[in-house]
């Protein structure tokens, strides 16, 4: 991740939060069999949001 741009990593954020909206939908109906996917997603989001904030505090 350090390698890309803040426009990848925003659209990493959003793609993420859209991913997360889903996985809470389906496990809420039952649908989710890995569950730990749920966490991944979170995490992924948020080491995306750490280097934007890295990359905003340099420029």
């Amino acid at each position: 991740m350090k390698n890309k741009s803040l426009g990848e990593l925003e659209r990493i954020v959003l793609d993420s939060a859209e991913k997360l909206r889903t996985l809470r939908f389906d496990l809420a109906a039952g649908k989710v069999k890995n569950v730990n996917e749920l966490h991944q997603t979170r995490r992924g989001i948020a080491r995306a949001k750490t280097f934007i904030r890295q990359q905003a505090s340099k420029a």
